[in-house]
């Protein structure tokens, strides 16, 4: 018998119909299950482009999640305003008993959600939420000592430890399917335009939205799984998944993606999987994190360095964001990220570090300006890795290890084929020095046709004078 007569289904960043969590639950405990998207203003309104891939790749998402929910027999329901208010008002105006929705973790969302709890517990209207992004959330992995883990190898043992058939098990949604319910009068679903927004580039980039598109992504990651842990460190290969977008947006399910990658379910064996589930494991170890120390979003892990005394010259700070540090691997991850929203892992890593270790700029401008440009920008992985970069965080890279970012580009991307691609003037740059083409003689620049300082600046900064002013800095405040 259904605990509830009608429920209403609130989609966030799971925007699929299979293996959900929070969906799978409302469709077993009510007899009807009324489904919505909310394009929330509070989020959009304080985008700085109505052109935001992101947006478009959430609309496309959510478009096909509509058409999938009205084959299986409902109705997605689209509303642009406030989540906070616009929740509320539907589940009153449809007369449901309870909302439910998938856990979020970010501060941000964790006070809309209790505004929406508050608002519905006051019509009498329960809210109810189910674990759906991650693995193991929350207090799921301590200690023996019962205390959030800080360092990532002994949380990584313990969760996989942890790990059993079960927290990888799919929601069978299709077994209660019967129970979705159309809105009592038919809307149509909202277009990009009507939530005030325009294309961006998301097809030149070969980039899709929906369900469909990652499992596209999946099944073609499948088989190069096995040479993950050769293969993704080295930008110009073909090494990554590429289903960052889709898991930050929930059109893939972390079960399945765990699921292909442990053995203890009949996933793939070997080194290559093994790290790529290494890969989930940080998420849920970034996740676990946020929650139980917040002031992460702000602050450093580690307080101590809060008191650092970056120089923060924001002329470096343009030279870096803009790709024209004169150091080609530098520049060519910053103009991959601003021309597609998206940045190789590796990359990441070395413009965190050259960032912060050479331009001496304070890691949450980066972390900021990371978070405007990235498809795949998630609070908890975005914070957790510029921490890591810039030794302030949880079981950080020590800061007296320092990127090099000419040995870095020389071992990631030998052949220059990387760099050739996003910073063309250097095209004609033999592979010996393409890494640090400041060292070219002058005829050298004239037979590859690209003058320092003119067709491509000169070096900002110098490397070993910077890293040297870094220890400086971070010795000061150690004591």
């Amino acid at each position: 018998m259904s605990q509830f007569d009608a429920a209403l289904m609130w989609f966030r960043r799971d925007l699929r119909s299979e293996d959900n969590a929070a969906l799978f639950a409302a469709l077993k405990d009510s007899r009807r299950v009324y489904c919505v998207f909310v394009y929330d203003t509070e989020i959009l309104d304080a985008l700085p482009t109505r052109k935001d891939r992101r947006v478009e790749f959430i609309w496309q998402s959510v478009t096909e999640l509509g058409h999938a929910l009205e084959k299986a027999g409902g109705q997605l329901i689209t509303l642009h305003g406030a989540a906070r208010k616009e929740i509320p008002r539907l589940a009153a105006t449809l007369g449901v008993q309870a909302v439910y929705a998938n856990h979020d973790y970010e501060p941000a969302a964790l006070e809309r959600d209790r505004a929406v709890a508050l608002a519905l517990k006051d019509s009498g209207i329960a809210f109810l939420t189910r674990k759906d992004q991650v693995i193991f959330e929350k207090d799921e992995v301590l200690t023996l000592g019962g205390t959030p883990f800080s360092v990532f190898t002994p949380y990584k043992n313990a969760w996989l430890k942890k790990m059993e058939p079960f927290f990888v098990k799919a929601y069978p949604v299709e077994s209660f399917a019967a129970h979705l319910a159309k809105a009592p009068a038919h809307q149509s679903m909202l277009t990009l335009s009507d939530i005030g927004f325009e294309p961006a580039n998301l097809q030149a980039l070969g980039i899709s939205g929906g369900a469909a598109a990652g499992k596209k992504l999946l099944d073609d990651f499948l088989p190069r799984m096995v040479r993950y842990r050769d293969s993704r460190d080295f930008p110009a290969k073909k090494g990554p998944s590429y289903l960052s977008v889709h898991l930050r947006f929930g059109t893939v399910s972390i079960r399945a993606l765990a699921r292909a990658a442990w053995p203890g379910v009949g996933g793939q064996s070997g080194e290559g999987p093994a790290t790529w589930l290494s890969e989930l494991v940080w998420r849920d170890f970034y996740f676990m994190i946020l929650h139980h120390h917040p002031h992460v979003v702000s602050r450093a892990f580690k307080p101590a360095y809060d008191a650092i005394q970056w120089p923060n010259d924001e002329s470096l700070f343009a030279a870096w964001r803009d790709g024209r540090t004169g150091y080609p691997i530098v520049d060519a991850a910053m103009r991959q990220l601003n021309q597609t929203g998206y940045m190789h892992n590796r990359l990441r890593m070395i413009a965190a570090s050259f960032l912060v270790k050479d331009l001496h700029v304070d890691w949450r401008w980066g972390e900021k300006y990371f978070a405007d440009q990235l498809n795949d920008f998630d609070l908890a992985a975005n914070n957790g890795g510029w921490q890591w970069a810039a030794s302030t965080g949880c079981d950080a890279q020590p800061y007296f290890r320092i990127f090099n970012p000419v040995s870095q580009s020389e071992r990631f991307d030998a052949e220059g084929a990387f760099i050739r691609r996003y910073v063309p003037e250097l095209a004609g740059c033999d592979k010996r020095r393409i890494h640090s083409p400041w060292t070219m003689t002058p005829l050298e620049q004239q037979g590859a046709g690209v003058i320092i300082g003119k067709d491509y600046p000169a070096p900002v900064v110098e490397h070993a004078a910077a890293r040297l002013q870094a220890l400086e800095m971070f010795k000061a405040v150690k004591g």
